[in-house]
């Protein structure tokens, strides 16, 4: 009897808490949506959503939780919060790589919550389009691969491409095997993506080395082809199985357990400093001895924090090459806005592709 009377008050009191956090969500609802009014009244416009504003107010989340939540649990409550309050106005379009099921759509609702209107586009040079045209508010691009390493075509859009990095996500991938039949044995072809074949390049020469690889345009690609081929299957993720109705044969086959990527979030929007961000730079370097060294100088005598390099050919003659570089800090910042005056006097080219908040996991 004890017991009981012990769970009744537990749950009243439970219930109790459930109508304040009710309230409260509500109340925060009636002050964003008086936020979205001010700005729309404001001489200068003003932008309804601001990445550099959320990954403020996520970080404070994380310094705040003393638990028993992890972290990852209270972003993804908050982060649901402000999607639903910001979509009080008008959800935004966000483009990604389709169809659905993939791990771009993934990516999109991790970051954005579900209160967006998520369009699926054909390729990553369609995502660019849709956001140039205004069709859609930001979009979002895979970038580099922990296993496999840079996503070519991403990288190359921003050669031409006026559009600004303005946030970006690590998701992890967990790759599955899955089909319409139950032995692996009798699988002879294997759809996916290119990106996710070579992630799982291992597992597939151990387990079924019979089996042809087929490169498609994405993982929710192989799994709609996958439903409807006889003796297949597909390397997609977990939603792609239930989407397209194929049993999963084998969980998690990718070679390494802490495979993932990041995304790239790309708008029109030039950020304001969030308190802890990354600068992306297209460079490219005169044609001289030691060309590399004369572009990493001035960020190391600036005392700039370069995360990441990558070249890619410039599309403007042979053997040209432009250098993407990830550097910590804003393009504001007193330290990295005197290596950018350095550099502008010894590169031809020399693009900010964009400053944003660091992801937050």
């Amino acid at each position: 009897m004890d017991n009981k009377i012990d769970l009744s008050k537990l749950r009243q009191e439970i219930d109790s808490i459930d109508v304040s956090i009710q309230e409260l969500i509500s109340q925060r609802a009636k002050i964003a949506a008086n936020v979205a009014k001010t700005k729309a009244k404001s001489k200068s416009g003003g932008a309804f959503y601001r990445p550099e504003r959320e990954a403020q107010v996520l970080r404070a989340v994380k310094q705040r939780n003393k638990g028993p939540l992890q972290d990852k649990t209270l972003v993804r409550l908050f982060r649901e919060i402000m999607s639903a309050c910001l979509a009080q106005q008008k959800p935004l379009n966000i483009a990604y790589l389709g169809p659905q099921g993939t791990f771009s759509e993934m990516a999109t609702y991790q970051y954005f919550g579900h209160s967006v209107s998520a369009m699926p586009v054909t390729s990553i040079d369609s995502v660019f389009a849709e956001v140039e045209a205004g069709i859609a508010d930001f979009g979002i691009v895979p970038v580099e691969n922990s296993t496999e390493g840079s996503v070519n075509n991403t990288l190359d859009m921003f050669l031409s491409s006026p559009l600004k990095i303005c946030g970006e996500l690590d998701l992890p991938i967990h790759h599955n095997l899955m089909s319409r039949i139950t032995d692996i044995q009798e699988i002879k072809t294997v759809f996916s993506h290119r990106q996710s074949l070579a992630q799982c390049r291992g597992w597939l020469r151990e387990n079924i080395p019979h089996a042809e690889c087929i490169a498609v345009s994405s993982n929710a690609e192989a799994a709609k082809r996958a439903q409807f081929t006889d003796h297949s299957a597909a390397i997609a993720g977990e939603s792609a199985a239930t989407m397209y109705s194929l049993d999963m044969l084998h969980k998690e086959i990718q070679d390494r357990a802490d495979n993932s990527t990041r995304f790239l979030v790309i708008g029109k929007q030039l950020l304001t400093p969030s308190g802890d961000d990354k600068t992306s730079l297209l460079v490219a370097a005169k044609d001289q001895p030691g060309a590399l060294y004369h572009i990493l100088k001035p960020l190391t005598e600036c005392g700039v924090s370069m995360t990441r390099i990558e070249s890619r050919p410039s599309k403007r003659g042979k053997w040209d090459y432009v250098f993407f570089i990830d550097v910590d800090g804003h393009a504001d910042d007193e330290s990295l806005a005197k290596a950018l005056r350095l550099l502008q006097r010894i590169t031809t080219q020399l693009k900010v592709l964009g400053s944003y908040p660091k992801s937050v996991a």
